[in-house]
């Protein structure tokens, strides 16, 4: 009784002259209970804020300056005006649709017959065939298009070379600087979108329809065309779209090849913009309908994917029976190797050749054999700077992207939030930006005071995160998903915090996902060229920039070695990401 008389005593108008009281036990918890702040809270609302640093405020700033004067400020369309006025600029846009148009198409007719032949067909030599695939996957397109340049230079190029001294001709059999040049390089290392998407529908549909066809006398490619293709064409388109986005952004390919034939490509024009003077708010203009072009073809993507086309309507699985191809199998194998030849043995072999010659031009010979490419790269103080700005700054975007996307990843998963869906279209947004124009916002927002992080590492390290921060938060929402959340509220039933139930539950839990999720970040983000080469500076440069200014220098061969030790680290970077999380991790779709 003295401990209840007590209590109200602390909080003294409550207490009337008889020493009763009314509801004790109530107030005094108030009183009682300090004012704890959830940590989980503060993190989420830290990690809100972050996304509006990294997404919203470079996106909004680059659609505000795309309207702003560059002497005062004041609202004019004037920058679209000196963005689009120019007949050479609209002659760029124009290319850039039609080279995107056209490496779809190429990039079709290489992907198509891959995926039929590994997925359907009793062809030998499947896994050398996918294997290849994963390399041409992993090489950046700008050191295909170098190891082309090697091959099939007018006059200098190994193919073309060979084909004069056969034939006596005063002329190359092909001109990798032309527009056919350019599209064919570009589809060599843009097809394997289209086949990762048309082999995996072809590796879920059944092939019992494709056998009916054979029953009722159908030719095999009549069943191709009739059957086959119509079952997977949503993959196929969803394949192709992601192409030809990847292509109307790509910037390193047309610096290698277009700039020097003189082919005009928006992304080089958006370059220019970057010549003194600067005009950002021009190519912020220039750019805007890039945007809107992205977010066009990833909505009809989505459309598309959506309707699944074709539904095999069956009462058990389906089998997959390969279909036997007889004699036909080693003449398909063959037309497999030789995709495979032009996408990675044949650029390999040049970019080999060049990497260990004094000079590449020589030919083959123990004379012009040297290591001292790979030690010019090492010993150099410039050149190792470089590389180690390359992997840190990789290293630094792989781990923030990861942590970032893996507690907005759990806020919305748990829906511990209302607005949850707003953090995940934050997450997701950077798809929709291609990496030039994301470089051109954070140039935007953040190269003046009060930040002034333009020529810093930290700027660079920004870009990479937002660039790639939808690989991570889609893996990470896929691990999620599959992580039943009954022993995290075993933590909480238990007293413990939900961060703690975070630290010691979930994230052990998810490691191989989490490592993958790493390696998927880091790999792009070393050879990232198309958001480094507006943010970069003299003291931050990383490889995928030196290796733009050897090829403008024509050292092919230090540009060669470089290309091969990058190479090397990146195949050392999947093998081990095969052992860690398995075969798949590189080329999953979430």
């Amino acid at each position: 009784m003295n401990r209840q008389i007590l209590a109200p005593e602390l909080d003294g108008p409550d207490v009337g002259r008889g020493g009763a009281q009314a509801s004790p036990g109530p107030v005094a918890a108030r009183v009682r209970r300090p004012f704890r702040v959830d940590p989980w809270s503060l993190i989420w609302i830290g990690a809100t804020l972050i996304l509006v640093f990294l997404v919203v405020a470079p996106m909004l700033r680059l659609l505000i300056s795309s309207f702003q004067s560059t002497e005062t400020g004041a609202f004019t369309l004037e920058n679209y005006v000196t963005a689009y006025a120019s007949q050479r600029r609209l002659i760029g846009f124009g290319n850039s649709l039609l080279y995107g148009a056209a490496v779809v198409l190429v990039s079709i007719g290489l992907a198509v017959p891959l995926a039929w032949a590994v997925a359907r067909t009793d062809m030998p030599g499947k896994g050398v065939v996918r294997a290849t695939v994963l390399g041409a996957f992993i090489t950046p397109s700008y050191l295909g298009a170098i190891g082309w340049i090697l091959l099939a230079g007018p006059n200098a190029g190994w193919i073309n070379r060979a084909w004069m001294a056969l034939t006596g001709s005063s002329t190359g059999v092909f001109d990798v600087y032309s527009f056919a040049g350019l599209v064919l390089v570009t589809a060599l290392y843009a097809f394997p979108y289209i086949f990762v998407f048309t082999a995996d529908a072809l590796d879920r549909v059944s092939s019992e329809m494709e056998e009916a066809a054979h029953i009722l006398g159908m030719s095999p490619l009549r069943t191709i065309f009739k059957v086959t293709l119509p079952l997977v064409l949503p993959a196929i388109l969803g394949g192709s779209i992601i192409v030809f986005l990847d292509t109307v952004a790509l910037f390193g390919t047309p610096a290698v090849i277009a700039l020097p034939a003189r082919i005009n490509i928006m992304t080089l024009q958006l370059w220019q913009f970057f010549e003194f003077p600067v005009r950002a708010e021009a190519a912020a203009a220039y750019a805007v309908p890039l945007v809107l072009i992205t977010v066009a073809m990833l909505g009809l993507q989505r459309l598309i994917l959506g309707r699944k086309g074709y539904v095999s309507l069956t009462g058990k699985s389906g089998g997959r029976q390969p279909m036997p191809l007889g004699r036909l199998k080693w003449a398909v194998l063959g037309l497999c190797l030789l995709v495979c030849s032009l996408a990675v043995f044949l650029p390999y072999a040049a970019l080999a050749q060049a990497a260990f010659s004094r000079a590449w031009g020589q030919g083959f010979s123990f004379a012009n054999l040297t290591l001292g490419n790979f030690g010019y790269l090492f010993n150099e103080a410039s050149s190792r700077q470089i590389i180690l700005n390359t992997f840190t700054y990789s290293a630094a975007t792989a781990c923030v992207a990861v942590v970032l996307a893996l507690i907005v990843a759990y806020v919305v998963s748990r829906r511990l939030v209302l607005f949850g869906g707003v953090l995940a279209t934050l997450c997701m947004a950077p798809l929709v930006v291609p990496g030039i124009v994301l470089a051109i916002g954070f140039y935007a927002v953040y190269s003046s005071p009060p930040l002034a992080l333009y020529g810093t590492a930290a700027i660079l390290v920004l870009g990479f995160t937002t660039r790639f921060l939808p690989i991570a938060f889609a893996n990470c929402m896929a691990g999620l998903r599959a992580l039943n959340p009954e022993m995290e509220e075993a933590v909480r039933i238990l007293g413990g915090s939900r961060l703690l139930a975070v630290r010691r539950v979930v994230v052990p839990l998810l490691k191989k996902s989490l490592v993958g999720t790493w390696l998927l970040v880091f790999i792009p983000a070393s050879r990232e060229l198309s958001t480094a080469i507006f943010l970069v500076a003299a003291k931050t440069r990383v490889i995928a920039v030196m290796i733009l200014d050897l090829s403008e220098n024509g050292s092919f061969e230090l540009l060669a070695a470089l290309g091969f030790f990058l190479l090397g680290v990146t195949i050392l970077i999947v093998l081990i990401g095969y052992r860690l999380v398995g075969r798949d991790f590189l080329l999953r779709k979430s």
